[in-house]
């Protein structure tokens, strides 16, 4: 049965990589987490290190909401830099300088004033 004995060896490995990615995450967020002082991420860090399995269980119970809480706002933070640099890096210009072509695309009849109100409060938002 070595069939047998490859497919259960890629099963352990997997539960393996799934392991070790769920110990990072759990790591990751108690370091990630400001409402949590010095002391209480050591005894955190403790506790799912030694007894992984029961600290890890724990920690999701107790603090699984902030934990996908703090995963938007990095996903977030992370997207408005990317936003940011995107926009530097191709020389985009700042929020005055759109106002005022907007400005002067309305006056010349171009877009008109419930357009330039549109675009007005989305470069504003």
């Amino acid at each position: 049965m070595p069939v047998f004995d490859v497919l259960w060896t890629m099963l352990w490995f997997f539960l393996l990589v799934a392991w070790i990615w769920v110990m990072i995450a759990v790591i990751a967020d108690i370091f990630r987490s400001h409402d949590m002082r010095g002391a209480s991420k050591a005894l955190w860090v403790i506790l799912v290190i030694m007894v992984p399995w029961l600290g890890v269980l724990i920690y999701v119970i107790a603090r699984g909401d902030g934990m996908s809480k703090r995963n938007m706002e990095a996903a977030a933070a992370a997207q408005e830099a990317q936003r940011a640099y995107i926009q530097e890096a191709a020389g985009g210009a700042s929020a005055a300088d759109e106002l005022a072509k907007l400005s002067s695309l309305k006056d010349s009849g171009v877009i008109s004033d419930a357009e330039f109100a549109a675009q007005k409060a989305k470069l504003l938002a």
